[in-house]
């Protein structure tokens, strides 16, 4: 089975400053893939680059059939295909938590009001805020905002989830109720890419952890490759408790 997502020989530069060198990785349908490494190694760039908000050099990437490094991409096709999900949730603060959800299933999807919110409740209840449908943003902790923003990504059913340190900005136990709503879509079979330090849930969680340094991928392997690093480059990563 050919796989959903593809990087090849990906490079990235911003000016004299080269974030990628070289990253290849690929990832089957339904894959939970956890990328690790200092700040700086290139995780968030090659994240950003798979749903084309930067540009790569050189290099191919393909997701879901997509060629998203060909000049003539649909980036409205790939954006359905393709979910992201941010540290900064990024939510309306003048619309209520239903709202923003349905923004883009209105506007981008054309979906009657009726089914929009259809689709708006059962999405509340993947990530436990149903009850929270006519709360605004300011009224919701940060671990709910965040899962309203999963929440809007997963209404518009993508193929591939993209999280780029989600939990950073949260306290232990809020981040932890976001976690738990990730490995449910985990274990529902959502193909996800999840760039994080939280060692534990990758460990435990994804199927397969992709250690970046220096811009390149280091090291792939299974949960374990975190009990015995092949390099001393992720021994001192990991020593370093992160």
């Amino acid at each position: 089975m050919s796989p959903i997502v593809s990087l090849q020989d990906v490079y990235k530069s911003f000016g004299s400053n080269q974030v990628l060198k070289g990253v290849s990785f690929e990832v089957a349908k339904g894959e939970m893939i956890a990328i690790i490494g200092a700040s700086g190694s290139g995780k968030s760039t090659a994240l950003r680059c798979i749903d084309r908000l930067e540009m790569i050099d050189k290099g191919t990437i393909e997701v879901a059939g997509i060629r998203v490094d060909s000049p003539s991409v649909d980036l409205k096709r790939l954006r359905l295909e393709v979910g992201i999900v941010f540290q900064s949730y990024n939510l309306f603060p003048h619309l209520t938590v239903e709202e923003n959800i349905m923004l883009a299933l209105r506007h981008v999807k054309k979906q009657s009001r009726a089914e929009a919110h259809h689709v708006t409740l059962r999405v509340l209840d993947q990530v436990g805020l149903q009850e929270k449908a006519d709360a605004y943003p300011e009224q919701l902790s940060g671990g709910q905002q965040q899962r309203v923003a999963i929440a809007r990504s997963l209404a518009m059913s993508p193929k591939v989830m993209l999280f780029d340190e989600v939990t950073s900005a949260l306290d232990p136990q809020l981040t932890g109720e976001v976690l738990r709503v990730m490995e449910d879509l985990a274990a529902g079979g959502m193909t996800m890419l999840l760039v994080t330090h939280e060692m534990a849930f990758a460990k435990r969680v994804a199927d397969r952890i992709i250690y970046m340094h220096q811009g390149k991928v280091w090291e792939i392997g299974e949960g374990s490759m975190l009990d015995a690093p092949k390099t001393p480059e992720l021994r001192a990563f990991l020593d370093n408790g992160l």
